[in-house]
């Protein structure tokens, strides 16, 4: 149960519980706010939180297509929960995709909880029948081709408990940097691997994208994580902007696209014609001007203003230093 000096809660872990919750309180029809609070293991406080967002769920947008939670009380009464209250029915296909995904899952290293994994994928085998047997011959390869040879180093060092040392590419400075790395997780994100280690170069936990590790060695060291080494809640995604960051604005065209691909983003949406608005973040603005630079006439800031001048001078001096003239003046 969370309480004061309690390490915050995920939005993945609530997640998992609100889903878990409906269905509870729908077939415990009046139940007081202190009874339920205790079979659900978590503060009175947190149960009238999570009710706070319930009504606000449903299979619409309509009032009646919202579920209905009266806690005005002493007493609770969760109503129109029939969508969730009903026990989960797959089809055949959704079955097919939940079994490949399952079995894709259990190759990855460092999984907690696999106990829960192999009970889930045995359910399913047995309510599918035969058609088990043609997923068992269907291979899921999560991985990419640019951090394959990254990818399996990290694993047997996560298997091994062995230190790895890196190469890596830092995007937003433009540079590649030499880091000694105690392994902690491997995750999959948005189509990508990443390693989240103690990093001893910066002496805290740090996530690495590995398509972006040039070269990897697997250590003979113990890679031990430290005791102060925790885990980032990725709940909010990869890029997590500290103090001192800056929101810069950029218009991409078609074939700077590919910019909102590589680099941590807040936000894309469709600008004028195919060309796309992109939002990010940084605290040094000088990769971001060399970056534009290199893009030519394919990218843009649009903001902050004082940015763009500055790329815009940087380029006119570039043009007058190909020409022979004297750069332009500062403006």
């Amino acid at each position: 149960m969370s309480g004061p000096g309690s390490v915050p809660e995920t939005a993945t872990h609530r997640l998992a519980r609100l889903l878990t919750l409906v269905p509870w309180l729908a077939h415990r029809p009046g139940i007081s706010v202190a009874d339920a609070a205790r079979g659900l293991d978590i503060t009175p406080d947190q149960l009238r939180a999570d009710l706070d967002l319930i009504f606000l769920c449903g299979y619409g947008s309509m009032p009646d297509e919202l579920i209905e939670v009266d806690a005005d009380g002493d007493r609770i009464v969760v109503r129109n929960a029939d969508t969730i209250d009903r026990p989960l029915r797959l089809g055949l296909d959704e079955a097919i995709t939940l079994m490949v995904g399952l079995r894709a899952l259990a190759d990855v290293a460092g999984l907690t909880d696999r106990d829960a994994l192999d009970s889930a994928l045995a359910k399913l085998e047995e309510a599918a029948g035969s058609v088990a047997d043609v997923t068992r011959r269907v291979q899921a390869d999560l991985t990419d081709d640019a951090g394959a040879d990254a990818l399996a180093a990290a694993r047997r060092a996560l298997a091994e408990h062995r230190r790895l040392h890196l190469r890596y590419l830092v995007p937003s400075r433009d540079e590649t940097t030499e880091r000694d790395v105690d392994p902690m997780r491997l995750v999959s994100l948005d189509g990508h691997w990443y390693l989240e280690g103690w990093c001893h170069r910066a002496e805290q936990t740090r996530l690495f994208r590995l398509d972006r590790v040039e070269a990897i060695e697997l250590l003979d060291v113990d890679g031990t994580p430290p005791s102060q080494a925790t885990p980032r809640d990725l709940a909010a995604g990869t890029f997590q902007p500290g103090p001192g960051t800056e929101a810069v604005t950029l218009r991409l065209a078609p074939g700077a696209a590919w910019v909102a691909d590589y680099y941590p983003v807040d936000a894309v949406v469709q600008g004028e014609g195919a060309a796309l608005e992109v939002t990010l973040r940084t605290a040094d603005t000088a990769w971001l001007r060399r970056l534009l630079l290199r893009l030519g006439g394919q990218g843009a800031i649009l903001a902050p203003a004082a940015l763009a001048a500055e790329v815009g001078q940087a380029a006119r001096a570039a043009l007058a230093a190909y020409s022979g003239e004297e750069p332009p003046a500062r403006r």
